[in-house]
């Protein structure tokens, strides 16, 4: 039987959460029936997705685009679409600006697109226009989570679209390399310390000012107990700077980037966001695979996630007393941190385990392809302004 081609399209293979699930998808994908390829628009970064991508086997083309807006990456995804042949283009993030135009010319490929943030803040006002043709020219959405479908339907008016919650391998998060004891040792934290940890960039959709915040005004009374906080981002500065005005300088870390990210969570108590938009992030789900309650502000599909009171507090974005009295209170009681703990891990097991993500595209793949809804792209570019 002939493999079906699919090609994923990312603007990077930087370690973010859209490009982590492009990875997880292509990786688990039936060899049997399916031949995958990753176009990164960018130029090779070195960090774990490329090793992960080549234990795997899987071709990746590097198109080395600088920041900012570059024209050659039209003419540079047209090569790679029409060498490559594919049954399927599956698209991730900004690219469609760069590859709509030779998407559209593949007259028997069936195209999709993961929304992986609320349709507002997926690109800029300026470029709705592109998501708005593609997803009327034979472009199908397919949201991470039901508020972002909602999003879709209000921005676009899109009214039915299959939703894919974003899932990870529980395994790699559920059982860490390094022993939690032993990690604290080396990182300088004992036994006794109460770890809460955020694993996100420093940008402001994160809104960790919030977070500093809400430590600052309960948790950090208590000598022992530590933020966390691994990334980096734009914000780093400013917001080292206000831990340092919040008399927090001891009791904040900054980490950066880890390449060691299920065993650092294995050596935290609870784990943090203080978002003010997300749309389906894998952060909090990795955190309950490694059986960490969460406290996270109410955004996006985070709701859907957990429950609270069962695996952790949700709070109200924006609610700095809220978001500090449900820290506090987890730094308190140990064994609510523990069963939270537990519950979390159960239900990143039944719930989100990278199979069935997996499963949900490959039945999406084949429906496309067995019922292909594609208008004839030669009368489609006839009618439009897209310039090719």
């Amino acid at each position: 039987m002939k493999k079906i081609k699919v090609v994923h399209i990312v603007p990077t293979l930087s370690p973010g959460g859209a490009e982590r699930v492009a990875v997880h998808i292509v990786t688990g994908l039936n060899r049997q029936r399916y031949e995958a390829v990753v176009v990164s628009q960018s130029g090779r970064l070195k960090c774990d997705l490329d090793r992960l991508l080549e234990e795997a086997g899987v071709e990746v083309r590097y198109l080395g685009k600088p920041p900012g807006f570059d024209y050659r990456m039209y003419s540079r995804l047209h090569r790679v679409l029409r060498d490559s042949r594919p049954d399927i283009v599956h698209t991730h993030i900004q690219v469609l600006r760069y590859a709509l135009p030779s998407m559209l010319l593949l007259k028997h490929a069936s195209l999709l697109h993961t929304v992986h943030n609320m349709a507002e803040r997926e690109v800029e006002p300026r470029a709705r226009w592109i998501q708005r043709y593609a997803f009327n020219h034979g472009v199908v959405p397919v949201p991470v989570a039901e508020t972002v479908a909602v999003s879709l339907k209000r921005l676009y008016g899109i009214q039915q679209c299959r939703v894919i919650p974003n899932c990870i391998p529980v395994d790699y998060y559920a059982c860490p390399q390094t022993p939690r004891r032993e990690w604290r040792a080396r990182e300088g934290f004992g036994d006794q310390d109460v770890l809460f940890v955020c694993v996100a960039r420093f940008a402001a959709q994160k809104n960790h000012a919030l977070l500093l915040s809400a430590f600052a005004q309960g948790p950090a009374s208590d000598p022992n107990a530590h933020l966390i906080l691994i990334g980096e981002g734009p914000l780093r500065e400013q917001l080292e700077d206000q831990a340092k005005d919040l008399g927090l300088g001891s009791q904040v870390r900054f980490l950066g980037l880890r390449a060691d990210i299920p065993d650092a969570l294995g050596a935290m108590d609870v784990f943090v966001l203080s978002s003010d938009w997300e749309g389906n992030p894998l952060s909090v789900i990795e955190a309950m695979a490694s059986g960490l309650p969460i406290v996270s502000t109410a955004v996006g599909g985070v709701p859907d996630l957990f429950e609270s009171g069962k695996e952790g507090f949700l709070v109200q974005p924006g609610d700095v007393q809220g978001f500090s009295n449900s820290m506090a209170y987890l730094s308190r009681n140990r064994e609510v941190r523990l069963s939270m703990g537990m519950a979390a891990a159960r239900r990143a097991r039944e719930n989100y385990d990278v199979a069935i993500m997996v499963q949900a595209y490959e039945e999406l793949y084949e429906d496309l392809l067995n019922h292909s809804h594609r208008r004839n792209a030669e009368s489609v570019l006839r009618k439009s302004a897209i310039p090719i």
